[in-house]
C-alpha cells in the first residue's frame, strides 16, 4: 500500500494500482517533538504532523508515500525525509516524488508524461491498466451529483488551504454557509475528464499540466478566485492566509481587488494560525454580522 501528499496528482494512475491507501493524514492539535527538531518554522503545518508520524512509526504499514512537485512544502519535505531515512534517523515507507512540470510549453507536458511513466513502472501500472482506470474515473466524473444550492447566504473562504472544516463551522454559527476547500479537498481533487485519445500516459500528462491546482503553476489566480466566488454564489469572502504561506500571499492585493470589484465585502486575515486558535472565529462572526446579504 502507498499514500500520497500534495495536489495535482494522478488519481487515475493511483486507482490502477489497487493499492492506494489515500492521502496521508495529519493531526496538528498535538505535540510534535521530532518535527520541532528537524523542520524549520516556515514549513507548512501539515508537514510537521507527517514527520512526527514517520518518526513514531505510524506510517510503517505503507510501502511508499508519493509527493507532488506542484507544492513547495511537499517537495521540500520529500528531500528532508529522504535524508532522514538515509542517515538512519527514521525508517518507514519510501518517499517518492512525481516530478511534474507546470510551465505552459510542450516540453513541460513531455516531462510530465515521462514522470508518469516512471511512476507507473514503479507501481506496476502499464498502459492497459491505466486506460481502464481512466475510463472508470471518467464515468464517475461525468455522473457526479451536482452541489445543492445553499438556502443561506454564502461566504467564500479562500487563500491558504484549510486544515479541515473548523472555519466552515464558524461561518455556520453566524447563520451563513461556507464555501471553501480544505487541504484534503485540494489533494483529493481528481480534475476534469481525461481525454483518452492516444496513449493514456500522454492523456493524463496533458490533464495534469493544464490544471490550476498548485502553488507553482503559472495562471491568473485572481480570475480563478472570481470564478470560484461566482460558482459558489458568494455574498462575502474571507481571504485567510497562514503565517507559513509564502506563495499565495504575493497575490493577495490582486485577489482582494478582484473580489471587491464584484461587490463582495472582504475580510483579509493574514499571518494566521493554521489551527485557528488565534481569535479568527470572533473576527469572522463580527464581519458577517455587519453584512446585509
Amino acid at each position: 500500500m502507498f499514500a500520497y501528499a500534495g495536489p495535482n496528482l494522478p488519481h487515475d494512475l493511483f486507482d490502477a494500482t489497487g493499492r492506494n491507501a489515500g492521502p496521508i493524514g495529519w493531526n496538528i492539535d498535538r505535540a510534535m517533538p521530532a518535527a520541532d527538531r528537524w523542520l524549520e518554522s516556515k514549513f507548512a503545518p501539515w508537514t510537521r504532523s507527517v514527520v512526527q508520524d514517520w518518526a513514531d512509526g505510524a506510517l510503517d504499514r505503507l510501502e511508499a508515500v508519493i509527493f507532488s512537485r506542484a507544492d513547495d512544502s511537499a517537495q521540500r519535505l520529500y528531500y528532508y525525509l529522504c535524508e532522514l531515512r538515509r542517515s538512519g534517523a527514521i525508517k518507514g515507507p519510501e518517499p517518492l516524488m512525481l516530478d511534474i512540470a507546470k510551465i505552459a510549453r510542450e516540453s513541460s507536458v513531455a516531462r510530465t508524461e515521462a514522470a508518469l511513466r516512471k511512476l507507473g513502472d514503479r507501481l506496476g501500472v502499464d498502459a492497459a491498466m491505466l486506460s481502464a482506470a481512466i475510463a472508470s474515473s471518467n464515468a464517475a466524473r461525468q455522473n457526479a451529483v451536482p452541489v445543492t444550492p445553499s438556502t443561506t447566504p454564502v461566504c467564500l473562504i479562500a487563500g491558504s488551504p484549510l486544515p479541515d472544516d473548523r472555519l466552515h463551522r464558524e461561518v455556520a454559527q453566524a447563520g451563513w454557509s461556507a464555501a471553501g476547500r480544505t487541504l484534503a479537498d485540494e489533494w483529493a481533487d481528481r480534475g476534469p475528464v481525461v481525454d483518452q485519445s492516444g496513449d493514456p500516459f500522454a492523456a493524463l500528462a496533458r490533464q495534469l499540466h493544464a490544471r490550476h491546482l498548485d502553488t507553482r503553476g503559472f495562471y491568473n489566480r485572481t480570475a480563478a478566485l472570481r470564478d470560484q466566488a461566482l460558482a459558489a454564489g458568494a455574498k462575502a469572502a474571507v481571504l485567510w492566509l497562514i503565517e507559513e504561506d509564502d506563495t499565495t500571499v504575493w497575490h493577495l492585493p490582486a485577489m482582494r481587488a478582484g473580489l471587491e470589484d464584484m461587490g463582495l465585502p472582504v475580510l483579509v486575515a493574514t499571518r494566521r494560525d493554521w489551527s485557528c486558535r488565534d481569535g479568527i472565529n470572533t473576527e469572522i462572526a463580527a464581519f458577517l454580522e455587519g453584512i446585509q446579504p
